[in-house]
């Protein structure tokens, strides 16, 4: 798959998604490269592998470019020694909302205590029904992309919030 990927963000608010979820999934990645916004990621979710290429996001932070591959496993666990020091590791939960589907991540580790939910939208401007569990937005806001966060993890920001 690749094309623009058009998404938002936001904090959650309360695990009222957990009960909501029609399924979730265990998700370690990891980053050959980023900076400048663009970003290589190997990801396997259960036990299945991915490299993922972005670039960079516009300035409102709601689309950028994605390719994504799957890839063997064999494969991904191989590229996540090649990664960039530090990883994310979360269970990511799906819940319909409407007529789409909110992503719910739940971070362990370095990040253990943020959650975010996202949903990816046909257009920047296309209209979608909030779950009552969604909290404060913060699409393209830097900090939360899992680029940022295995470089400064959100146990790190304390009282700058990062």
């Amino acid at each position: 798959m690749s094309g623009l990927e058009i998404e938002r963000k936001f904090l959650v608010r309360n695990d009222d998604y957990k009960r909501q979820a029609q399924s979730s999934s265990r998700i370690q990645q990891g980053y050959i490269c980023s900076g400048h916004g663009r970003t290589v990621r190997v990801r396997i979710r259960d036990n299945r592998g991915y490299l993922t290429i972005k670039g960079p996001s516009d300035a409102a932070g709601l689309s950028r470019y994605e390719f994504e591959k799957e890839i063997t496993l064999d494969e991904a666990e191989h590229l996540m020694a090649l990664c960039e020091p530090g990883s994310i590791d979360k269970t990511r939960y799906l819940v319909k909302s409407g007529t789409h589907t909110f992503e719910v991540d739940e971070f362990y580790g370095d990040n253990e205590g943020l959650v975010m939910a996202e949903v990816e939208l046909g257009s920047e401007d296309e209209p979608f029904e909030k779950p009552d569990f969604i909290g404060e937005e913060v699409t393209g806001d830097r900090r939360y992309y899992n680029a940022h966060l295995v470089k400064k993890p959100f146990k790190t920001w304390g009282g700058d919030a990062g």
